[in-house]
């Protein structure tokens, strides 16, 4: 079943998989003495997360003028996140500020694309070590159950559930790596690669391969294998160039 349809099992996998990513993520007690501060952040951060799933998967189309009062009616979030959300989005690269003309869905670009895996293989490769080091007792819990969650998605080819997967995957294992500057270089990078994979997968990807690929590396860092996590992630961004390289046939 796919996500216009309904809920399938490995999408109520990923739900289940968000909040504990959540639980994993969150700050240190410290960060509690802002707390009057909270509702707002977590308003911005919802309006983010809407909104990106929303251009990734191609609702709000490249080109495409979005309005902050219509946002506001859409998603039923007040203007302040709605515009914090659209200037973080604009910053990873997903939507363009035009002087006069309003913000627009970024275009999708595939030699875009290649020059970005170069920068993504580094970093990929050294944020999936330094995680299978680095990662607490809780963090490797959440990332060997993502690891189950994205082979029960790669047994169902379920796009929604992977793309929610995937995000998952990338926030905890940016926190996990204990490395600001690597995932402050990697992390507006992949919205532009999920909204890619999402335009191109029908006619060039393989799903189920994608997502197991992903396990792989889970469930290396899960073992605090190192060296196995740097293989692995280097293995799944070859998966990821070769699919970027069929979309120039197409």
């Amino acid at each position: 079943m796919n996500f216009v349809t309904g809920k399938t099992t490995s999408v109520r996998a990923a739900e289940r998989g968000e909040k504990r990513a959540r639980r994993a993520v969150k700050g240190s007690p410290e960060g509690e003495a802002g707390h009057e501060d909270l509702p707002d952040l977590t308003l911005t951060d919802r309006a983010y997360q809407q909104l990106e799933e929303m251009i990734t998967t191609l609702v709000l189309p490249p080109g495409m003028v979005l309005g902050e009062q219509n946002l506001v009616q859409r998603l039923g979030i007040g203007r302040t996140p709605i515009r914090e959300a659209l200037q973080r989005l604009a910053r990873d690269g997903l939507v363009v500020v035009m002087p006069r003309r309003g913000i627009l869905v970024s275009d999708i670009n595939v030699r875009t694309q290649l020059r970005l895996l170069e920068t993504r293989r580094v970093l990929e490769r050294l944020i999936a070590q330094l995680a299978a080091e680095r990662s607490t007792k809780e963090e490797r819990e959440v990332f060997a159950s993502l690891a189950q969650d994205m082979r029960e998605t790669a047994a169902a080819s379920d796009e929604l559930a992977f793309m929610r997967l995937d995000r998952q995957f990338n926030d905890l294992i940016a926190t996990a790596s204990r490395n600001e500057f690597a995932v402050r270089s990697l992390e507006s990078m992949a919205g532009l690669s999920r909204r890619f994979w999402y335009q191109h997968y029908k006619q060039a990807a393989d799903l189920p391969l994608a997502a197991n690929l992903h396990a792989d590396v889970c469930e290396a860092v899960a073992r605090r294998d190192v060296e196995a996590a740097g293989a692995a992630s280097d293995k799944l961004v070859d998966y990821i160039e070769s699919f970027a390289r069929k979309t120039l046939d197409l």
